[in-house]
């Protein structure tokens, strides 16, 4: 099973997630210019991908899916009510209705030879989901845009070979800077984005002697740093009530407006 970031930050949003033989994407919040261009990276076109996989209707997530489901008459899966809202979002514009297959968090539904398995997430979206994927003993989970977690969360994400986690933000940066205090606040939220501090803690609680990667995603431009984020998290993990420590496992930043490294496992 392979995984990759082809753009993971507050201004657009696409992860690659495949095996030999299928291909899919988890959003599609960058231009469909770039995805293709990210998809050349790593040897693929638009051409090959199976299925899109929406977590949620913003628009760091959904911008390019227009053009690329019509272009190529990919199917598109996301929960109802998160179809409805991109279907009401003017500038994708129109996405043939059949190319829409819903989804619910904790069914189980395959693509090819990957099983995909949404789960449930805290968000201000009309019904947004993470994924997680498995491919034989691989297993894998893509989960961003939770402005908190819990023991539920806690299980989803249990026993991963690669995570992708959401660290989105600083606090003290984020409170401290420019943004104005309504935003501040939907941020904080347990509806908003999950901090650095959370990230880790979060992490700190599904480490296990098996997991391969970490990828850290999603980060603000404005209000973090990848290299905070990267110690904060791995400070966390050497402050938890746990038998390990924030240099025991890899952990990598995915790039905001470039293709990261490609991970087979």
């Amino acid at each position: 099973m392979r995984l990759c970031s082809i753009a993971s930050g507050s201004s657009g949003n696409c992860i690659y997630a495949g095996t030999d033989t299928t291909h899919v994407l988890v959003d599609a919040g960058i231009s469909g210019k770039r995805v293709e261009n990210g998809l050349n990276d790593i040897g693929l076109t638009g051409r090959d991908i199976d299925a899109i996989l929406i977590t949620h209707e913003h628009v760091d997530h959904i911008a390019g899916l227009g053009v690329l489901s019509r272009r190529y008459g990919i199917p598109i899966y996301t929960t109802e009510k998160t179809a409805d809202a991109i279907q009401e979002t003017k500038s994708v514009g129109k996405i043939p209705e059949e190319l829409f297959h819903p989804v619910c968090a904790e069914e189980a539904f395959t693509i090819k030879d990957l099983t995909v398995n949404p789960m449930r997430i805290s968000h201000d979206a009309a019904d947004p989901v993470g994924y997680r994927f498995s491919y034989g003993s691989s297993h894998a989970a893509v989960c961003t845009d939770l402005g908190t977690y819990n023991d539920y969360t806690v299980e989803c994400l249990k026993g991963m070979d690669v995570l992708l986690l959401e660290a989105n933000h600083d606090v003290n940066m984020l409170q401290v800077g420019s943004y104005p205090y309504y935003l501040k606040q939907r941020i904080l939220g347990n509806r908003g984005h999950l901090s650095n501090e959370n990230s880790g803690r979060l992490l700190s609680r599904v480490l296990h002697d098996n997991l391969k990667k970490v990828i850290l995603g999603h980060l603000s431009q404005e209000n973090n740093l990848p290299e905070l984020a990267y110690e904060t998290v791995r400070m966390e993990i050497d402050l938890a009530d746990n038998p390990y420590h924030g240099g025991d496992f890899p952990i990598q930043v995915a790039k905001r407006n470039e293709v990261s490294e490609m991970i087979c496992f």
